[in-house]
């Protein structure tokens, strides 16, 4: 398909943490207009593409944008619209050519991102397709995935003593989509109420996530797996699972794993995963041991990975490169993917495929800073990844999200729900 594009125009505004970030609208030859909305991390991997931000701290401690949307409004869309294009793939290329460095330091990963997506969301727009029927797949067939809601908050998302960064609940037995969200709200409210009767603040972090002043994962598991009751499901596979992302590279040090002031090694963390596995029902666990930890990651990986799902994050930054050197080595069992660490839509396709093609899982995913935009919505259900984390069923930016896929859902009723196993 050969696509020619009228104009290329970015603007700085802020994300759900009122720190700046852009978005990317483009306008093709034939009138289609379509806007992105670029997300952006506080969690992130040492070999994430680059956000380029511009270092001034006379505007906003310097996060300001204002580089990456020069950068947009200049070269790629000078480059963009100097002649015809053979689709998405070519552009997404032609943009990496043009940064000229291996990881978009020179435009800058948030720009070359928000061009990307917005392409996308044109192009199907000209097409007449949604979002989900138009983006490529790899053999998966098209899929209604489980929502993961990140409940409650810690690390480097909240402002308290919890290390553990996520704590998600999974509807992994929910009959449909619809379903699915409710329960995840039902089991929010749920917690809500515990939290406010045991005395602990229900301020939230980040994500929309409550913000307790908690220090022990386990205290935390002890009344999610109470709230899920309260809520009136069933824990587990045939009700609402729980999953983690406890970041670990955040907490990790020269001398072991920092967990509320106590020191452990790999192998103990390890240990004390496999006691909440067997306690709590765990099915998920992302960024177990942090991304300096290979070998940790390996015996992580050998003991665990046939019991429950492990996910990539800061160890694979949803780079095809580095997911198919850890899948050698025997690392993990899915990645996360999120768009803006890798800084195309081609790529991140590309990385999903080499996942698909391992037999490894994908946990589409947003970040800390979000906007409204609700790409990764339809990325999910056109890969078929069966699972997308987009934050607590609270605030705007990450409710876009859920409420797309039951939108999704309404639309394509013969599209199946829940995990791809």
């Amino acid at each position: 398909m050969t696509v020619t594009i009228a104009r290329v125009q970015a603007l700085e505004v802020l994300d759900s943490r009122g720190r700046p970030t852009l978005t990317v609208t483009v306008g093709l030859a034939d009138g289609t207009i379509a806007e992105a909305g670029v997300p952006s991390g506080a969690s992130t991997g040492s070999r994430e593409a680059v956000e380029l931000r511009d270092g001034d701290p006379a505007r906003f401690a310097g996060a300001g944008v204002t580089r990456a949307v020069a950068h947009v409004n200049g070269e790629i869309n000078e480059l963009l619209t100097a002649g015809s294009w053979d689709g998405l793939a070519a552009v997404d290329q032609a943009m990496c050519d043009l940064d000229g460095t291996p990881n978009k330091a020179r435009l800058g990963a948030n720009a070359i991102i928000g061009t990307s997506m917005a392409l996308a969301r044109a192009l199907a727009a000209s097409a007449g397709t949604p979002l989900y029927e138009w983006l490529p797949g790899f053999g998966q067939p098209a899929r209604l995935p489980v929502p993961c809601f990140n409940v409650l908050n810690g690390g480097a998302h909240a402002p308290n003593p919890l290390d553990f960064q996520e704590f998600m609940v999974c509807p992994l037995g929910a009959p449909s989509m619809a379903e699915a969200v409710r329960a995840g709200a039902e089991v929010y409210q749920a917690l809500k109420k515990r939290l406010a009767a045991g005395g602990h603040s229900t301020g939230l972090g980040d994500e929309g996530g409550f913000a307790p002043n908690l220090a022990e994962p386990e205290e935390v598991l002890e009344l999610i797996v109470a709230a899920i009751t309260d809520a009136g499901y069933p824990t587990g596979s045939q009700g609402v699972g729980i999953a983690l992302d406890p970041a670990a590279s955040e907490f990790w040090t020269a001398e072991g794993y920092r967990v509320n002031g106590r020191l452990f090694s790999s192998a103990e963390m390890i240990a004390r995963y496999a006691e909440m596995i067997d306690r709590f029902g765990i099915w998920s666990i992302e960024d177990g041991l942090g991304e300096q930890d290979s070998e940790g990651w390996k015996r992580l990986t050998a003991e665990l990975g046939g019991r429950i799902q492990l996910v990539g994050d800061d160890n694979f930054c949803t780079n095809p490169a580095i997911i198919a050197a850890a899948i050698d080595d025997g690392i993990a069992n899915a990645a996360l993917i999120k768009v803006n660490q890798i800084g195309t839509v081609t790529e991140t396709l590309e990385a999903m495929r080499i996942c698909h093609d391992a037999g490894y899982g994908q946990m589409v995913s947003h970040r800390s800073g979000e906007t409204p935009d609700t790409f990764i919505a339809d990325l999910a259900v056109a890969t078929g990844c069966g699972q997308l984390k987009t934050g607590a069923p609270a605030r705007g930016e990450r409710i876009a999200k859920y409420n797309r896929l039951i939108q999704i859902a309404a639309q394509r009723p013969d599209l199946p729900y829940g995990l791809n196993r």
